[in-house]
């Protein structure tokens, strides 16, 4: 089967400072990737580069048959078929849950409002929030939020879903509430890349794990190498807790 995502030896500088040197790996459809390392390694970098949302200054990326790098490239095809979600929620305050979820199909896809409100529903459900369609980001917890923001993604029929350390800013409960959808997301076969701390998370649900040091892949491999590591360098980032 052919790979959802071929990254070939992108290099990314901001200014004088390399952030990613020669970082080379592959996602095959219906697998969880789990991107770790310590802060300022690439992680988040590599990701938004898969999305387009940073160009690169040597490299390619094919995502979902889109050419990344491709002069040509329709960007907001590839938004169409890659969701990400990030850290901060971005969810609109005066929207309910529903109508921040029934945006984009209303905008993009031109779906009429009664279609609308059955994929928002839907989508809502998915997530364990079929209750919360009317509640303003304001009446529902960080939790909550970031499970619209998921839901908001998967409205758009995504064949590919990017996550940049979407549980960073939640405490350990509500950590739980959303690793519990990525966890059915998973089973249902959606294709992840996920840029994550979560090392227990990582080794349930990841299929491939990549470190990242330095702006490179350092070491990868099944979620077992997170109980073997092959270099001092991930050995210490494991045993630092990070």
């Amino acid at each position: 089967m052919s790979p959802i995502v071929e990254v070939d030896a992108i290099c990314k500088r901001f200014g004088a400072a390399p952030v990613l040197e020669g970082v080379s790996f592959q996602v095959r459809p219906g697998s969880v990737v789990a991107i770790i390392g310590r802060s300022g390694s690439g992680k988040s970098t590599a990701l938004r580069c898969i999305n387009r949302l940073e160009t690169i200054d040597a490299g390619r990326v094919r995502v979902c048959g889109h050419e990344v790098t491709s002069p040509k490239l329709d960007v907001n095809r590839l938004h169409r078929d890659v969701g990400i979600v990030f850290q901060s929620y971005n969810l609109f305050p005066h929207l309910t849950a529903e109508e921040n979820v029934a945006l984009a199909p209303r905008l993009v896809l031109k779906l009429p409002r009664t279609e609308q409100r059955e994929l928002a529903a839907r989508v809502l459900a998915q997530v364990g929030l079929a209750d919360k369609a009317q509640s303003y980001p304001s009446q529902l917890s960080g939790g909550q939020q970031q499970r619209v923001a998921i839901a908001r993604s998967l409205a758009m029929s995504p064949k590919l879903m990017l996550f940049d350390e979407i549980t960073s800013a939640l405490d350990p409960e509500l950590t739980g509430e959303v690793l519990k959808v990525l966890e059915g997301l998973a089973r249902g076969g959606m294709s992840m890349i996920l840029v994550t701390h979560e090392m227990a998370f990582a080794r349930k649900v990841a299929d491939h794990v990549i470190f990242m040091h330095r702006g490179k892949v350092w070491e990868e491999g099944p979620a077992t190498v997170l109980d073997a590591a092959q270099t001092d360098e991930l050995r210490q980032f494991l045993g630092n807790g990070l």
